[in-house]
């Protein structure tokens, strides 16, 4: 199937006009027509090589929202014309525990990201969402609800999930008191989410100008982390702290906003190890735990959860061509929240 999309040619190129083959329609597979490709800084640090070796020519992206075109002879999941979405893996192995039970994203081959890595034939080089058409197998796809906007789904293919899937886990509800570190692409939706599930939300922030989005978004409180001792009068003040930021920071000081047995969440990816000091973790039974994406099961929860909660990503839309100062911008938090690229600009 003859594709056209955006690729990196070479290591840290610029993302140029790309024609290429996807593979035939297999028995249990779907073709979608792309109508909005999520910008994520991850495509970022893989076009540049900041996270090893990757594979050239890449053609970026895994937050994919469309429409399914055509279906293979076996397919029972989708229609041709259902909405549909593909997140930041496409198999697994399959028969681990983690994949039995609905955890691909922790498979322990390792799971099959959507570009920049080699497909379980050991030999097809996975090619991403930054593309008019796909092909996948039915059972790593999920259904869009008919009420949300794809432009705005994009983005809860990864940034959604990666924020959803640890305020389950940690059974957010009402009562819960949840700090969030951050309000970019990642932290705007774990705010949208937690005031959905009924918690209490503060926006912890070094940028004061997001107060007023902050709140919009439902967050009851919010604290400049740049004033001097800002976060002291938070001393053990909450249930669960999601960090979503990728910069290096003093972990220990949010350590102590924790309660009795909470845990801070690491979901950004700092730039080197944090120092964590053991006395932050004994006063008090507190934990650092990591979480990432979701499984299959998950996605499929969460977009049911949006549909049900009216509730998308803040994303400006952009054309293809703008893709490389979307990708600066994107670097200098220059966007509320997600840049998504119109598919049909490719």
């Amino acid at each position: 199937m003859k594709a056209r999309g955006l690729a990196a040619l070479t290591p840290k190129a610029a993302l140029t006009p790309y024609e290429f083959e996807r593979r035939e329609l297999g028995a249990h597979d779907v073709a979608l027509d792309i109508a909005y490709a999520g910008i994520c800084h991850s495509d970022i640090h893989q076009v540049r090589e900041e996270w090893g070796p990757a594979i050239f020519p890449m053609v970026p992206g895994h937050e994919i929202a469309g429409k399914v075109s055509a279906i293979g002879s076996a397919v029972t999941k989708f229609k041709v014309g259902d909405p549909i979405g593909v997140g930041v893996f496409i198999d697994s192995c399959r028969k681990c525990a983690s994949c039995l039970a609905g955890l691909q994203q922790y498979c322990e081959e390792g799971m099959t990201g959507t570009y920049n890595t080699m497909e379980r034939d050991g030999k097809t080089v996975a090619l991403g969402g930054y593309s008019n058409l796909f092909v996948i197998n039915e059972d790593y796809a999920v259904h869009i609800p008919s009420n949300l906007s794809l432009d705005g789904v994009a983005p809860l293919l990864c940034a959604g999930i990666t924020l959803y899937s640890p305020l389950r886990k940690w059974n957010t509800g009402a009562g819960s008191k949840v700090a969030v570190m951050g309000l970019g692409g990642l932290g705007h939706m774990g705010v949208k989410f937690a005031v959905a599930m009924g918690a209490e939300v503060t926006v912890l922030s070094h940028s004061p100008s997001k107060k007023a989005d902050a709140l919009a978004m439902g967050a009851k409180h919010f604290i400049d982390t740049s004033v001097p001792g800002a976060l002291k009068p938070l001393y053990k003040s909450f249930d669960l702290v999601l960090n979503t930021v990728s910069a290096f920071l003093d972990i220990n000081e949010y350590l102590d906003l924790l309660k009795l047995d909470a845990t801070l969440v690491v979901i950004g990816l700092p730039g080197k190890p944090y120092e964590v000091y053991a006395g932050s973790l004994l006063n008090g039974r507190r934990r650092i735990a990591g979480s990432m994406i979701g499984g299959i099961p998950e996605m499929q929860e969460m977009l049911d959860f949006c549909g049900k909660h009216s509730i998308l990503s803040d994303i400006e839309v952009i054309d293809a061509s703008y893709a490389d100062k979307a990708y600066e911008r994107t670097i200098a938090s220059d966007v509320k929240y997600r840049f998504v690229i119109d598919a049909s600009t490719f």
